[in-house]
């Protein structure tokens, strides 16, 4: 347990640096030194690339982490990790061949309502491949208990070299078809640093002799396949239809509101990397008092900090979109709106979903997956039409409200326990008064004072409320532990 909270801690902070990053690139960079139809380009091309990547990487990433440890020789695991490698080459290399053979009729196909995708889209098969390869490496660290350097990799080099990348646009190094160019290239550049990573930790001796429980690792990455295709079609499939329907710059519009409004998970993904494994460990000494403890322990505490982080997204986004300087993007406030939404109703689920794929229930995962993602693309048909941008994210929002709520009586259903307590609704109705009570008013005509002043006085109230009405017993200590020290000193 102590590695697994040192390395959570660890990754917290990771995740953090990573979003602030990941903000000056998506708000500003971005938006100055490419031209919204250049930056709806890479905005379409990496996302049609996370939905052929889990197709392309077979599941592999999955299976490692469900089988390695169920091998106890050195001859076993290296059987294992030599078809690890090689089972995805099944599926990439005929699409590869599919891609060269008819490349003209499906670059047509995409480039329908914006030609200039034409030209880049074998891009979209490199960065699926490569993203395909750093994921299996990735978890082939992580089974050996060292997750802490994939997630730097994956969430901060990217988006360090990524800056790198657009500081040589804004001197005129390199132009916006040279970045994309060297973009692909960074994520194979990834991919080899995770691989090398990985084979210094576990080095192989590679062999074309399958494991003897290959048939079960077949048919348990097949279905990993269609689940984990189905997960990235719900995050992904907006930025790609929005350019088949409308105009390509919309993509880049919908991605700065998006990125915006999921700042409003970022500490619950660090929170929830620390709740998993005690959840699973719950799970697996069968402690139901513990799981529902942990279930409506993790649901509060979520919704109060996510919650905060709602609040000041939302009461300050006019301003962020003055800070910005580009008029044309504030067209996506009402998408913050609505995305944060939906955010803040999945960290209101708590350890859910670590509850629902560490039981036996697992399985369930795989229709109610195939089944969110075919609602998001038929609900992104009809509501694109009807709202432009407006209505991509209204569909992923209609789709997390009624399959979220979906989740929450299965696991009522399953295990007889809800996230939700009396303090849960209060905690609801003090994010909506704050929402109500500081988004229609500001200290003066400054942005960037505005922000500042407002946050800290929204904080500090927000703060001393959920204290005073005892809202979370671990918030709580932990305040009370910090104005302890204050004291003292």
């Amino acid at each position: 347990m102590g590695i697994i909270l040192k390395q959570s801690s660890i990754n917290t902070v990771i995740i953090f640096i990573a979003f602030a990053i990941g903000g000056i690139n998506t708000l500003f960079l971005y938006t100055n030194f490419l031209t919204p139809e250049r930056y709806g380009l890479v905005v379409f091309l990496l996302s049609a690339a996370n939905l052929l990547m889990p197709l392309t990487a077979f599941g592999v990433q999955y299976t490692i982490v469900k089988f390695f440890s169920s091998y106890q020789t050195k001859f076993e695991k290296d059987r294992f990790l030599s078809m690890a490698i090689i089972l995805p080459l099944f599926i990439a290399l005929p699409i590869g061949f599919l891609v060269v053979v008819f490349y003209e009729k499906i670059s047509i196909f995409l480039s329908t309502e914006n030609t200039m995708i034409k030209d880049y889209t074998y891009i979209i098969y490199l960065v699926a491949v490569a993203t395909a390869y750093f994921e299996v490496f990735y978890a082939w660290a992580k089974v050996q208990m060292q997750s802490t350097f994939g997630n730097a990799i994956r969430e901060l080099f990217s988006r360090i070299m990524i800056l790198f990348l657009l500081i040589l646009v804004s001197v005129g190094v390199i132009d916006g078809h040279e970045f994309i160019l060297y973009l692909t290239a960074l994520y194979f550049l990834r991919m080899l640093i995770m691989m090398l990573y990985a084979f210094k930790l576990y080095t192989p001796k590679f062999t074309f002799s399958f494991p003897e429980n290959i048939r079960e690792i077949i048919s348990y990455s097949a279905y990993i396949i269609l689940a984990g295709s189905a997960g990235a079609i719900l995050l992904d499939i907006d930025k790609v239809m929005l350019p088949q329907k409308e105009a390509i710059e919309l993509a880049a519009f919908y991605t700065v509101g998006v990125f915006i409004a999921s700042v409003v998970e970022a500490p619950g993904r660090a929170m929830l990397q620390i709740v998993q494994p005690l959840t699973s460990k719950a799970i697996n000494e069968k402690n139901t008092i513990e799981i529902a403890s942990l279930y409506k322990r993790t649901s509060v505490n979520l919704f109060i900090v996510c919650g905060l982080f709602f609040i000041l997204i939302n009461c300050n986004v006019e301003e962020l979109y003055k800070i910005v300087g580009k008029p044309e993007y504030s067209k996506g406030i009402f998408i913050v709106l609505m995305i944060s939404i939906a955010k803040l109703y999945n960290m209101f689920l708590g350890n859910n979903g670590a509850i629902i794929s560490n039981s036996k229930y697992y399985k369930i995962l795989l229709p109610y997956g195939i089944a969110m993602a075919i609602s998001v693309t038929y609900l992104n048909i009809v509501l694109i039409d009807l709202f432009n941008m407006n209505g991509a994210a209204l569909s992923t929002l209609l789709v997390i409200l009624v399959f979220n709520t979906i989740k929450i009586l299965y696991v009522k259903k399953k295990f007889n326990i809800l996230p939700f307590t009396t303090k849960s609704w209060l905690v609801l109705v003090v994010i909506i008064l704050f929402l109500f009570a500081f988004y229609f008013w500001n200290f003066n005509s400054n942005p960037i004072l505005n922000i500042v002043f407002k946050s800290i006085l929204i904080t500090i109230s927000y703060v001393f409320i959920i204290f005073k009405l005892n809202l979370s017993v671990q918030i709580n200590a932990m305040i009370n532990k910090l104005l302890y020290k204050k004291q003292s000193m």
